[in-house]
This record gives structure tokens, sequence and C-alpha cells, in this order.
């Protein structure tokens, strides 16, 4: 069988976090969801689905139902989680992320252009998975991100955070208001581009950079992985390049650090 490829943060990676940014590949999914797709939305088979996250959930070293996952709205909401949480408890739940400090499990957002944010702090063990699209970046999520980790206990001086792969700069054309309401969200910082072709364009890494810094964490503290959706389309989903028929791909973190004895390789405190 073949398994799920991801992409990890070198930060997170060595603080002892199990996290993963999934890519297309190593699923069972058929063209054009070929194959590591984790949504039905576009029109791929639940079946296919399901085999595709229980492989990821697999991958985390968690049970299927603890793999846990909203209906993402591009808002600014961030759910807390107990630590025995399932699947089936969120249905129909909106949100776009989701936090936790302690438990089997882990948060996921799911992704196909736009920006997937993992948070952790090594103190508590508290983490989150954010997801932010433009409207989710000009509202601010990331901020609220780390306001929802702070209400757990956590310091923003102590967390680490990591972006991975979403459309970058250079694909990323916007119309004037869009990238108004980007560049209000944080003025001043690169955030917009005019040097690109006829229409502005949005560094979203950038925007998300900068309203983390603000909230108070450390500029060494911050991951980003730099690769970009739309310009590689062998091994990430695209939905500005392939339209409604585009897979998504998921993103996740485990709370807690995964220290040197634990069994089976399972986070313990």
């Amino acid at each position: 069988m073949t398994h799920p490829s991801s992409l990890e943060s070198p930060l997170l990676r060595a603080a002892g976090f199990r996290h993963g940014f999934f890519t297309r590949l190593g699923g069972v999914s058929t063209a054009p969801f070929d194959s590591l797709n984790t949504s039905p939305a576009g029109g791929d088979s639940p079946e296919n689905v399901e085999e595709n996250l229980t492989r990821i959930a697999r991958a985390l070293s968690v049970s299927p139902d603890a793999l846990l996952l909203v209906t993402q709205v591009h808002g600014t909401r961030l759910l807390t989680l107990s630590p025995d949480t399932r699947r089936g408890s969120l249905a129909g739940q909106k949100a776009d992320g989701l936090v936790a400090i302690s438990g089997a499990l882990a948060c996921c957002v799911r992704t196909a252009d736009c920006v997937p944010l993992l948070l952790a702090d090594p103190k508590t063990g508290t983490v989150a998975a954010v997801h932010a699209g433009w409207r989710g970046v000009a509202g601010r999520i990331s901020v609220a991100a780390v306001e929802a980790l702070c209400g757990l206990g956590s310091v923003p001086g102590d967390m680490l955070a990591a972006i991975g792969p979403h459309i970058r700069v250079e694909a990323f054309e916007i119309s004037e208001s869009v990238a108004d309401e980007l560049e209000a969200s944080a003025p001043g910082v690169g955030g917009i581009r005019r040097d690109l072709g006829p229409k502005p364009h949005g560094n979203l890494a950038a925007l998300v950079t900068a309203q983390l810094v603000e909230s108070g964490l450390r500029p060494e503290s911050l991951d980003d992985l730099a690769v970009c959706t739309h310009a590689n389309p062998s091994s990430f989903y695209s939905h500005r390049r392939d339209g409604a028929p585009s897979g998504r791909l998921l993103s996740a973190i485990r709370p807690g650090r995964v220290k040197e004895g634990c069994a089976s390789g399972q986070p313990c405190s």
C-alpha cells in the first residue's frame, strides 16, 4: 500500500510535535481527484475519501475518528476540543480552526490554495490548526488563533508557527477591493504586490507572518515552507488552477510533544 506523502515543519519536528502538511500523493482517489483527496465536496466518492483519511490517521498514529474536521466557512471562528472529541460529534460544526491542549487526536484543516497554519506551544503541548483564505487573512484569523492558545495558558513568545503550502503571490491575482481588505489587515508589510501584472497580487504568507509577529510570536519561531500549490500540480491540489473538481489537501497537528520512550511514538507529557 502506498503511504500518504507529507511535508513537515523543521521547527515543529524539532520541538517534538507530530504533524503533517499532506500532499495529494498516497491515496486511492481516481482522476481528477488523484489521489489523497480528503473531501467529497467536488464529487469524489465518500468511500475513497474515508480510506484516504484512514491512511492519514494511521500516519499520525490516531484512530480515524480522532482525525478531527469541521465545516470551513472562510470565517475566524475556532473551536476548542476536549481530549475525548471524536469526528462524529463535530458534524455540522462551522469553524476555520481547531485548538486542543491534550488527547489522542489530530486538529485538521482542508485547503486547496488557502493557507494552512499550524501552531504549537512546546511548554503546554497546546496546538491549533487554522484555515486562512483571503477572507480569513483579512479577518486576522491567525491573531484569533494566538488568542485561543493564550486562553488555554500559552504565551505568544513560547509559540511556534508553520505556514504550509498555499497559492503564492506570483499566482494569486486579486481585485482592488480584495487588495484593500488584505492590506488593511497588516499595513506596510509588502502584502500586496503591483509589479506582477495589470492587477494586484496578494502575498498571504507575508500578511500571516506579520499578524503573528504583531501578536507576540518571535520571528525566529515562524516557519514558512515556501511551497506554491498552484505551481506544483503533481503534488498539490489548486482550486484556482483546476476549478470545481479540485481535491482538498489536509494539514494536521497533534497536541502534546512526542518524547523519547513513549509507546508506539504516542505523545506523552
